[in-house]
């Protein structure tokens, strides 16, 4: 099972950016350094062709650098993608960004030929906050909840510089499960598609996985937690998510447990690796395989029924149209 989250303005949304991408210098991908595979769009990555990419591992400090630099190395090496750990927050980082983009489009940035960017990424990794924090002042609404751009926006940030601002979109079909629940622990799928008990649950089998201490800490745990139901049930309990008798209610701490792991509560965390991606992918593939040779053998096994049935009508009809003998005479 998975998660999906494609209403129509979305479908609208990507038909915009593909008719802009032939005015487009540079694209600026910005990510969720908590999600840095996950927030990436595939559909961008066929969109935008061979137009350079500037990847921006936006909300850096609410991510676990250690693993935000495994990510950095494997796209230098893997892709040969330009990435930084970036925050809108991060004044120094908003310096170097005219820097970075120069260096991928060195042909232009003058005031006759500005460098056009296009701002583009996934709901609620920071895209308006960013064009704000560029352009020095509040001219894309910023919410902290997906979908609140719905449509383009053309800033001059320099003589130089120009930027295009799109509406956050994701994919019509997420094929990895897993990521698709990655996106909705740190609250890319609105709130109103997710079953809130459902995410929470696999956000916890990740934090006991990988983040056992700052869950102690976060929940003032006595030994190490190791289930998640069980978990959640403390953090409720703890948090005051009650019914009436004393009962623990569980989308109420569920939703305590997301806003605490969405807000960087619980500490800095990364939810992925490429070596963990990888693997997902190879058993997604294999699903994949198995459903298609399924469908193969179900059509194959329809083939004789099919032709048993054409033998029977063939049979009846010709019963049918032969001639009745006459024994009179």
């Amino acid at each position: 099972m998975s998660v999906q989250w494609f209403p129509g303005h979305m479908n609208k949304a990507r038909r915009e950016i593909e008719e802009v991408m032939t005015q487009v210098d540079l694209v600026i991908e910005v990510l969720d350094a908590r999600i840095p595979d996950s927030s990436q769009n595939p559909m961008l990555t066929t969109l935008r062709g061979d137009v350079p990419v500037l990847r921006l591992l936006n909300k850096k400090d609410l991510a676990d650098r250690s693993r935000v630099d495994l990510w950095l190395e494997h796209w230098r090496e893997a892709d040969q993608i330009t990435a930084y750990p970036f925050s809108t927050q991060d004044k120094a980082d908003l310096a170097k960004l005219s820097g970075w983009v120069q260096k991928l489009v060195p042909h232009r940035g003058s005031a006759e030929k500005p460098i056009r960017a296009m701002i583009a990424g996934i709901p609620n990794v920071g895209k308006s906050s960013l064009m704000n924090a560029l352009l020095g002042k509040r001219v894309a609404k910023v919410g902290n909840e997906p979908a609140v751009t719905k449509a383009q926006q053309k800033l001059r940030v320099s003589d130089g510089f120009q930027i295009l601002d799109t509406p956050g979109i994701l994919w019509p079909k997420i094929e990895n499960p897993d990521a698709s629940y990655r996106l909705a622990v740190t609250g890319a799928v609105r709130d109103t598609a997710i079953d809130y008990e459902d995410v929470a649950i696999v956000g916890l089998n990740f934090f006991i996985s990988d983040y056992s201490d700052a869950m102690m800490a976060r929940y003032k745990l006595k030994s190490p937690p190791v289930d998640a139901v069980e978990t959640l049930k403390i953090i409720g309990s703890k948090r005051g998510a009650l019914r009436s008798g004393g009962k623990v209610d569980m989308h109420k701490a569920a939703e305590v447990f997301l806003v605490d792991v969405r807000s960087g509560a619980i500490g800095p965390y990364v939810m992925e690796t490429p070596d963990m991606v990888a693997q997902e992918w190879v058993k997604v593939e294999q699903v994949k395989a198995a459903k298609e040779a399924a469908r193969k053998a179900r059509l194959a096994a329809a083939v004789p029924q099919r032709q048993q049935q054409k033998n029977v009508e063939y049979r009846q009809d010709k019963h049918d149209s032969a001639p009745v003998s006459d024994d009179k005479g």
